[in-house]
């Protein structure tokens, strides 16, 4: 079961536009300073804030790192490996109970 999300949709795409519109106005603020100030801002941890920013600026390619896609499509294609060993795992075991029914000398 996911993590529920504790800030709306909403409120994180307006504070990351505030510390986008706060840094444009002052290129000398660091990063740091322009998460801190806006998240106490608006209520939003400073660290969380900061994460949002940068997966925001990985997904927009400025800088290296796993998209949010790229990360989506890693979660279903593990998804897909586990099932896919889970039916192996169980054709696996009826083809040695039906070679056991077929010839019960085989030592299986």
């Amino acid at each position: 079961m996911p993590a529920l999300k504790k800030y709306p949709q909403e409120l994180r795409e307006r504070a990351m536009r505030l510390v986008e519109e706060a840094r444009k106005e002052d290129p000398e603020l660091s990063m740091h300073a322009a998460v801190t100030r806006i998240g106490q801002r608006t209520g939003v941890n400073a660290d969380t804030l900061r994460g949002w920013m940068k997966q925001a600026a990985i997904d927009a390619g400025e800088r290296p790192g796993m998209s949010t896609a790229d990360a989506k499509r890693v979660k279903e294609l593990e998804a897909e490996v586990r099932e896919l060993k889970r039916a192996n795992e169980i054709l696996l075991a009826a083809s040695s109970f039906f070679a056991r029914e077929l010839d019960p000398r085989l030592p299986w």
